[in-house]
């Protein structure tokens, strides 16, 4: 059975009634079957995109300590060294992920940890894979805060991420609190239509992927924070 993400069901119903209705219209209208066939054909698609599109995947995550897995589907597009300003203030490794119309836009906490940071920023609808969207566009910026299997806060284990809309995406959702504790692989949010996910790592975490390489979220390790 597919779930579709908590707060695309609006969405997801829009575009079905919508579909649904210009179906029925088409068939009050005519019987000729090459206006009928080619109209349900698009439609029945749009049907199954938007629905495969708001998904949310049943994954496994993987095992082992001071994992930090992909937050969102998507290609690396940046992994580089720079200075974050906002919150962490410190050089660090980012990772960028861009997510484009056919990826799950459904994203996932990385690890089990707790919220230190959340906030919302409006800005504008510059293209997602674009270096400079990570600062000027709308996004919402996360700082977590990675804890063991003992609920003990690792002292470098805090990493910053970015849900970035894009040209097209004009609505962010996410779910973070200030002082909440999650558990790695639930659902933090969604961004919809084409966007991009900044992920900001301590220098000394070894990164498991590489430029150009596809990731899904919860299932793909992105990183291993050191001495966890």
């Amino acid at each position: 059975m597919i779930t579709i993400q908590k707060d695309s069901v609006g969405t997801v119903l829009t575009v079905v009634g919508f579909c649904a209705i210009i179906m029925a219209m088409t068939l009050y209208l005519t019987r000729n079957l090459w206006i009928i066939i080619p109209i349900f054909a698009v439609l029945l698609f749009c049907t199954w995109f938007i629905v495969f599109f708001f998904r949310v995947p049943v994954r496994e995550r993987p095992e082992g300590e001071g994992l930090v897995t992909s937050i969102a589907d998507g290609k690396v597009v940046i992994i580089e060294k720079v200075f974050e300003k906002e919150y962490l203030k410190k050089e660090c490794i980012m990772v960028s992920v861009y997510m484009n119309f056919f990826d799950v836009h459904t994203n996932f906490w990385p690890f089990d940890g707790k919220t230190t940071y959340s906030k919302y920023h409006p800005g504008r609808y510059h293209l997602a894979f674009l270096p400079k969207s990570s600062d000027l566009n709308e996004h919402h910026s996360v700082a977590v805060l990675y804890t063991d299997a003992n609920g003990v806060p690792h002292p470098s284990g805090e990493i910053l991420f970015k849900q970035i809309a894009g040209t097209f995406a004009r609505r962010i959702v996410n779910y973070a609190h200030v002082g909440d504790s999650f558990e790695g692989g639930d659902q933090c949010g969604v961004i919809k239509f084409g966007s991009r996910l900044d992920i900001f790592l301590p220098l000394d975490a070894e990164i498991c992927v590489e430029k150009g390489q596809k990731v899904q979220s919860i299932s793909t390790v992105i990183a291993k924070l050191k001495n966890c």
